[in-house]
């Protein structure tokens, strides 16, 4: 049994970001103020599960699950307004037209915007296993480079056998 949050053992932690997560719920708030107060930054959850680890076991929970369905249904609900609204930022995604275009569709389905669709998308827990680290990414690319310099006959460091660079010639 881990213990983290004043000594609180993880089953009672997970309970009490539930009964936090479904009195909000009760209170029929815009899901933006749900999102917040339950999941977001400072919210419940990242206070009672401050631990990157432990933070991940609470997301493969049915108390998550429970709680990511509240948020669901919230979010189903249009007109409501947030009681504090909150800026909105702007961020730009790199992706393949194949992804794009995939996403265009799927949104098409849904009878639902890009927008909502990505909006969805992001607010579902991922597996940690299934996300690519940078670390990760930068050690590929390395491996790459590595490879691709191996197999044009230049020693790690990109230099030709003999170590002159054509420069040196």
């Amino acid at each position: 049994m881990t213990h983290g949050f004043y000594g609180m053992a993880m089953e009672d932690r997970r309970q009490a970001a539930y009964r936090v997560a479904e009195t909000l719920y009760r209170q029929d708030p815009d899901w933006v103020t749900f999102f917040r107060e339950v999941l977001g930054i400072g919210g419940v959850v990242r206070r009672l599960f401050p631990d990157r680890e432990e933070l991940m076991e609470f997301e493969r929970s049915v108390e998550c699950a429970e709680i990511q369905l509240m948020l669901t249904r919230l979010r189903q609900r249009t007109s409501a307004r947030p009681e504090r609204p909150e800026p909105t930022r702007v961020i730009t995604v790199r992706l393949p037209q194949s992804l794009h275009e995939s996403l265009q569709a799927e949104a098409h389905a849904h009878q639902t915007s890009m927008n909502k669709l990505c909006i969805t998308k992001l607010l579902q827990v991922i597996d940690g296993d299934l996300t690519e680290s940078d670390a990760a990414e930068s050690d590929a690319a390395a491996e790459s480079m590595e490879s691709d310099a191996s197999h044009a006959g230049l020693r790690p460091g990109g230099l030709p056998p003999g170590g002159r660079d054509r420069g040196d010639l």
